[in-house]
């Protein structure tokens, strides 16, 4: 899996047309909703330089719910009423940039939107600047994701640059799998625009990753096939956490990574696909086709099967996008993730796209 990130985890772009806010009439494997991009390569140089292209382009320090977050609020240049993003990470101690051995995938999101005249606010996660804080006793995902989020949304709808009626909510990964209630907690979000977002059940999920990672050669296939009789008592604990316990009355034994049943019982009952279906918003689902952490098959198709009949949502596959939307080619493996890159820019430029045709809310 990829550190920190549990959930581990044609170059032409069509605008206006693609999005006009389709229902989904049709399984997955039917309907029109999908708009895949063929060999659609990284460009290092553009993602990089997002940043210098567009002169102005400011960073601002602040701090996010109480104690506050480290975080950065991202402006285009002469913002004056722009729309906003709140980047919501994966699930582990992220920093605000997702990072990722060399990598930086939610910098290079907001220098790129930013340039493109959309302003983001992202963050570090409250188990990675207050680690001590947490009873992981009584932790849940929903304590761990929506509270500091509507706190963004909070901030961003008093800035004077930000356009109230047009903030939006970006969910990567278990951040992703999140959003929709995040959304369902403060109604005022303006859409929401899920990136690799889990569907898949947690165990089954955590299984199949090192399953898959069990395949592949040289010390990585290795270490993997000599983890797999742990992973798969891991996945039952996750998928029973009461199983934790070697009695009723035994303390209860910490799981996966230190935390306690209370968590996998929340995660279990929380259901993002009902949930997404309830909430009024947009949506915007992007996926790469080279991610084996949250898969087409396991995860995106688990989201629209369960949406047929909703209006307002858009997808966007990408062939040879990894789980941080960084090309490559190949079977993919952790290994990718030691390399330098940046965003595919087209991920960049869909975002941007969506966002803007969205009316206000």
């Amino acid at each position: 899996m990829v550190p920190g990130n549990r959930r581990t985890v044609g170059l032409r772009v069509r605008k206006s047309p693609r999005y006009r806010g389709d229902r989904i009439d049709r399984a997955p494997e039917e309907t029109g909703n999908h708009f895949h991009h063929p060999h659609l390569g990284s460009n290092p140089a553009a993602a990089a330089n997002s940043s210098s292209v567009a002169a102005g382009i400011r960073s601002i320090a602040v701090g996010i719910g109480s104690p506050p977050l480290r975080a950065t609020l991202t402006l285009p240049a002469h913002a004056r009423h722009v729309p906003a993003i709140v980047l919501v990470s994966g699930s582990g101690p992220n920093d605000q940039n997702e990072t990722v051995g060399p990598d930086k995938p939610f910098r290079d999101l907001a220098d790129g939107l930013a340039a493109d005249g959309i302003a983001t606010l992202r963050y570090d996660k409250r188990t990675r600047d207050y680690p001590e804080d947490i009873d992981v006793a009584t932790f849940t995902p929903t304590e761990e994701y929506v509270p500091d989020a509507v706190a963004a949304i909070n901030l961003l709808r008093r800035h004077s640059g930000i356009d109230p009626q047009r903030i939006f909510v970006l969910g990567h990964s278990q951040g992703g799998t999140f959003a929709p209630l995040i959304a369902r907690t403060d109604p005022s979000v303006a859409g929401v625009i899920l990136m690799a977002a889990a569907a898949q059940p947690f165990g089954p999920e955590l299984l199949r990753q090192v399953t898959y990672l069990a395949t592949l050669p040289g010390a990585i296939g290795a270490g993997a096939r000599a983890e797999l009789a742990e992973t798969e008592q891991a996945a039952q604990e996750v998928q029973y956490p009461e199983l934790a316990r070697e009695s009723p009355t035994a303390p209860l034994v910490p799981i996966l990574g230190g935390t306690e049943p209370a968590y996998w019982k929340n995660l279990a009952a929380y259901n993002e696909v009902a949930t997404a279906r309830d909430i009024p918003q947009p949506l915007l689902f992007l996926q790469g086709d080279r991610d084996y952490q949250v898969t087409v098959k396991n995860d995106l198709d688990v989201w629209l099967k369960g949406l047929i009949g909703r209006h307002h949502v858009t997808v966007d596959r990408f062939e040879n996008a990894d789980h941080l939307f960084i090309a490559g080619a190949g079977p993919p493996s952790p290994a990718d993730y030691d390399k330098p890159s940046h965003v595919i820019p087209a991920v960049i430029s869909d975002i941007a796209h969506w966002v803007k045709a969205q009316p206000p809310r």
